[in-house]
């Protein structure tokens, strides 16, 4: 029993109270790679990129007239005192973004919750992370949902080179890394600029350095300064219709399609590139896309990539065999991810008994609810603001690098003491329906202590019960 536990807990996102525990668990994770499916029912109501992007635009204009009618306010302030600024029109812009990232968020929350191959909605949040994007950046707070509905999730079963490109060519991530308006210096646009206004377009090098950095060969490898302006002038040319700024805005307006990345050569850096001693010759797009390929590929890459799966699934410090197998399973396959996949089922290191991982605010969260058979949290439209009072606020990570995947930044005593408060929150709703006594062996079977079951039984309420089994250390970590 204690396998199948490990396979609910550990490889997906928690126990149900059926107690339906899978057979043969390693059969049954595998089963879910060949069964996922990449779109889910609240995707149907996601706004197209295209609705996006108009919705931004308006905001564009509404606060260039906020900024005007401050400016006036400030006059008429200067006259009589009175000021003349609507502030329900500004309320009003700032509020209809919000609402479109909040409906997304509470999307990714129904998914995870009602999902039936959760070891592969567990794969789409890991590699979300990997590939982070933040809603720090206006732009993105719209896109965020997008970004993972229609990049990530239906490219996590297929091959690694995929992957990454559909991840870092988003509008999403195009916008937020400041690629859209990266321009070619001697590109067609960037010339005609140059002698029309004796101003000279520049290069923006945040995307190719975090790809190289973070997304594919990993810090302090094997390229060097070169190879980032190299990389970063080869990927000249994606940009995003309707929501890019300055003169990719304007030459946009008239050649680009509303909220979609699009690769347009009169932005692109001509030329030959050498990216990590290869030369590419390839012209346009292709070129981009030859580099992402290779470096998908390399080895550098694939250590980095079995280190941090290995690091979310195993343990802080993942065991080094774990990791080499890994490693060899991602060359030999030429990044082949459902192999990958397998090849962390069948690891005897995932399988050991001891919870060597430390939930994050959201694994906390999706797991308490799935164990009681709740679909949304209390109150609806508080997913967003329940996460981002746990300290892990839905797709706003604070950093390309995303989320920490280490126990030390989720296990201090401010960050528990907010999981008292949603503990004791989730456990008055649900104590009139769940025995807290019941439901423990059923969700953590083989891992449930004596101390906890003892504390469970001891509680003074029903809903404390409850409380205690959300807040004991075998639900608090996988």
């Amino acid at each position: 029993m204690i396998h199948a536990a490990i396979a609910m807990n550990r490889f997906g996102l928690g126990a149900r109270p059926s107690g339906n525990a899978p057979m043969n668990p390693a059969d049954w994770l595998k089963a879910q790679i060949r069964s996922y499916e990449p779109s889910f029912p609240a995707m149907a109501s996601q706004p197209s990129r295209a609705e996006i992007a108009a919705g931004f635009r308006v905001y564009q204009v509404d606060r260039k007239d906020i900024r005007a009618a401050q400016k006036d306010a400030a006059a008429a302030m200067a006259d009589d005192g009175i000021p003349q600024i609507d502030p329900a029109k500004i309320e009003k812009v700032f509020n209809t973004l919000r609402l479109q990232y909040v409906a997304a968020a509470d999307a990714r929350l129904d998914a995870a919750i009602g999902s039936d191959t959760d070891f592969a909605e567990r794969l789409v949040h890991f590699w979300s992370n990997h590939f982070a994007v933040s809603i720090d950046k206006l732009p993105v707070l719209v896109l965020a949902g997008d970004y993972e509905f229609t990049a990530i999730r239906p490219h996590i079963m297929g091959t690694f080179a995929d992957l990454l490109f559909a991840a870092v060519t988003h509008p999403a991530m195009l916008l937020y890394l400041d690629q859209a308006q990266s321009i070619g210096p001697n590109s067609p646009l960037a010339t005609r600029v140059a002698a029309r206004r004796n101003k000279t377009l520049g290069l923006n090098e945040n995307l190719a350095r975090e790809i190289l950095e973070l997304h594919t060969l990993g810090v302090r490898t094997v390229y060097d300064q070169k190879d980032v302006t190299e990389f970063a002038c080869a990927l000249t040319g994606y940009t995003v219709g309707g929501m890019a700024k300055g003169p990719i805005q304007r030459f946009m307006a008239q050649n680009g399609k509303d909220g979609d990345s699009q690769f347009f050569a009169a932005i692109h850096e001509p030329g030959d590139r050498v990216v990590i001693g290869r030369r590419y010759s390839q012209q346009g797009g292709a070129q981009a896309r030859a580099i992402l390929s290779d470096i998908a590929t390399h080895p550098a890459t694939a250590k980095h990539i079995a280190t941090k799966l290995a690091q979310h699934f195993a343990a802080d410090v993942p065991p080094p065999a774990l990791v080499a197998r890994l490693e060899k399973s991602f060359l030999e396959s030429g990044g082949d991810l459902r192999q990958l996949y397998r090849t962390l089922i069948d690891s005897p290191e995932m399988w050991l008994p001891q919870q060597a991982k430390f939930k994050s605010p959201w694994d906390w969260v999706i797991s308490s609810l799935r164990a009681l058979n709740v679909r949304e949290l209390p109150n609806s439209r508080q997913s967003a603001n329940i996460l981002a009072q746990l300290g892990q606020p839905i797709w706003k990570p604070g950093s390309p690098a995303g989320f920490s995947d280490t126990t030390e930044n989720w296990a201090g005593g401010a960050a528990l003491m907010r999981r008292v408060e949603i503990a004791s929150l989730l456990a008055e709703r649900s104590a009139n329906r769940v025995d807290a006594r019941i439901l423990a062996p059923r969700i953590l079977s083989g891992q449930l202590s004596a101390m906890t079951t003892e504390s469970i039984a001891r509680a003074e309420s029903p809903s404390q019960g409850l409380a205690l089994l959300l807040l004991s250390p075998e639900f608090l970590r996988r």
